[in-house]
């Protein structure tokens, strides 16, 4: 077998190619779905049993476990799904693999979904030229889609083809005598085998090649197809790298499941495999053990007619070799259902077990892949959920309790922006802290929608008329932080601007850039307050706020005059003075709002307080 650095270029680029479909599909995602998926998506997987339903008829409709595993974790990167919910999906998902098994036993045939790929493309681009931003995001969602799977397809064609080459694994027959030593080892060559092929089918396929020529067992077969669930799980790893650290954790839990359920099975493993034979036997399928038996007696007794057998196919006019083959045949639709029998049990068992314990997977994975950061750049609502509403007075507690945790994800946002003031230009820390900036107001527009439907929704319900007036409150609260969220991503677009035109600030300007981004913290800090404790809020902190919007005023009515001056006296050039402004007049902004904020606390709370 010729392997080129064409070739190993050709699988490089697939790659990126699927990576940069998840990308594609995941912000489109972000972007077209809104809240109607996440509702869809809700209700599919508000439980285990549901959620686990889903994610097998997801896989065994398109066939693949690895297809519907990414698709979930570019759910959960576009924070349609919360890590919970997303591992009862994979666990069934785990379940519906099995169906491809079956098909393969039965029928030998697997449906090739990158044969709808560009189709899926040609339909996807031209709603990209469509005047509503959500058909946009609708065709990147498709073309996304398609280049995942002509990436996944492409991974399969630039690979080393071991499927048609099954020679390579001629080797392993001197390691098929070292008892459970022999198990070990070729599940760990189902696992590498399935890693780089990505596709635990084909490697079903390989393994049932070498079960016809004698080379191993049908309890190594087993091992191999063992292995293989494990490998499977290296393309969610692979979607999961251009993903956030709920996507991540979410193929952690992939990987997790799979190897716990290996483990438990490798304990376990001679008494397994006879269970399975046993079970293979009593529907009627045969020993799947004994093509093993059947192909090495062949061998002992005429090398030249095994060779023979071996090298040719059906019909043929050789009486013998066609006999031989013809029974051949047979065994190997009993190794085939075996294998399927195995993988079967093997996955129902495995679901049963580990469905009880999936807190504990999720609390796992958060152990091993922390966040970064608090509140990592993930969207997720902390105390309201897309459930029936049963009782929208009491509801209304828990959407203050939201829009707390709103702000307080936005004042990390004042935090930010103000780094990137220091951050150096062009250097990789700046582009990363200016797309974490803009993630974060990406999530504060959908957590701007998410609060704000939910508050609708309670408003549909039986309230008083202070409850009335309270989500008429809260409603424009939300508009309003959201706004201080547009202006400090608005105080990274400005630098992106002095960026790219080149313009430099001196140490005067960053300092009176930090006395404003001070004040505005200060009154950050105050609305802070207030909102954490609404409905009995202090009167003090209300009026420490309208004292911070009055320095705040004060400070960039003194800081626009002094700018002419500084000018004029060439402290600096008139366009670093612009950008100066834009930065200074952002914060200002930035103020109003808060005390907007404010305003309708004073106005709203405290009149309704008892």
């Amino acid at each position: 077998m010729n392997y080129s650095l064409l070739d190993l270029l050709g699988l490089i680029g697939a790659v990126g190619l699927f990576l940069y479909g998840m990308k594609v599909m995941s912000e489109g995602l972000q972007k077209a779905a809104g809240d109607r998926l996440r509702n869809i998506l809700g209700a599919m997987t508000r439980n285990r049993a549901t959620g686990t339903i889903t994610g097998f008829f997801i896989t065994a409709l398109i066939q693949s476990s690895s297809a519907s595993t990414v698709m979930v974790v570019s759910f959960v990167n576009a924070g349609l799904m919360t890590l919970s919910q997303s591992m009862a999906v994979i666990m069934g998902a785990n379940v519906g693999t099995t169906f491809t098994a079956w098909i393969i036993a039965l029928f030998g045939f697997k449906v090739d979904i990158a044969a709808f790929a560009l189709p899926l493309i040609g339909v996807s681009v031209p709603l990209l030229f469509s005047k509503k931003s959500r058909t946009k995001s609708i065709g990147e969602f498709g073309i996304g889609f398609a280049f995942l799977f002509m990436g996944l397809s492409l991974i399969s064609k630039y690979v080393p083809d071991l499927q048609q080459n099954p020679e390579m694994f001629e080797f392993l027959q001197r390691y098929t005598s070292m008892g459970f030593g022999s198990v070990l080892i070729f599940c760990l060559v189902g696992l590498v085998v399935t890693m780089i092929i990505q596709s635990s089918a084909a490697t079903f396929a390989i393994t049932l090649i070498m079960c016809s020529k004698g080379w191993i067992t049908f309890d190594l077969a087993c091992a191999l197809v063992l292995g293989s669930n494990i490998g499977t799980t290296i393309t969610p790893l692979l979607a999961s790298l251009s993903g956030n650290v709920a996507a991540k954790r979410t193929a952690m839990g992939h990987l997790l499941f799979n190897f716990l359920g290996t483990v438990w099975t490798l304990a376990i493993f001679f008494p397994f495999v006879d269970l399975t034979q046993w079970v293979t036997q009593e529907i009627g399928q045969g020993d799947p053990t004994a093509l093993y038996s059947y192909v090495t007696d062949l061998k002992s007794s005429s090398e030249a007619v095994y060779a023979q057998v071996m090298q040719s196919e059906l019909p043929n006019a050789d009486p013998l070799i066609s006999g031989h083959l013809t029974r051949i045949m047979t065994l190997q639709i009993s190794v085939s259902f075996g294998l399927s029998i195995f993988h079967t049990l093997f996955n129902l068992i495995n679901l049963s077990i580990m469905i009880w314990l999936t807190k504990v997977y999720v609390k796992i994975v958060e152990w091993l892949l922390p966040a970064k950061r608090k509140g990592d750049d993930e969207f997720q609502l902390k105390f309201i959920s897309s459930g029936m509403l049963s009782a929208s007075e009491l509801n209304i507690t828990q959407a203050e309790k939201e829009i707390a945790v709103f702000a307080d994800r936005v004042n990390r946002m004042l935090a930010m922006a103000k780094e990137l003031v220091h951050t150096k230009e062009r250097s990789e820390e700046f582009n990363k802290l200016s797309s974490r900036l803009e993630k974060y107001e990406d999530i504060s527009d959908r957590m701007e929608l998410e609060i704000a439907n939910y508050l609708n929704r309670c408003a549909e319900g039986r309230l008083s008329n202070e409850g009335k007036r309270h989500i008429s409150a809260m409603l424009a609260i939300v508009s309003e932080v959201e706004s201080i969220a547009d202006a400090c991503s608005g105080v990274g677009k400005i630098l992106l601007r002095k960026q790219q035109g080149n313009v430099n600030f001196n140490e005067e300007i960053y300092h009176n850039i930090d006395v404003m981004f001070d004040y505005v913290q200060m009154a950050m800090d105050n609305m802070l307050l207030l909102l954490r404790n609404l409905e009995n809020n202090n009167s003090e902190d209300i009026i420490a706020s309208y004292n911070r919007e009055r320095e705040i005023n004060n400070m960039r009515n003194t800081l626009r005059s002094a700018n002419i001056e500084n000018i004029k006296e060439h402290h600096y050039e008139y366009q670093a003075g612009i950008y100066y402004m834009d930065i200074v007049s952002t914060l200002e902004k930035t103020g109003d709002y808060i005390i907007n904020v404010v305003d309708t606390v004073k106005n709203e709370f405290q009149h309704g307080r008892r």
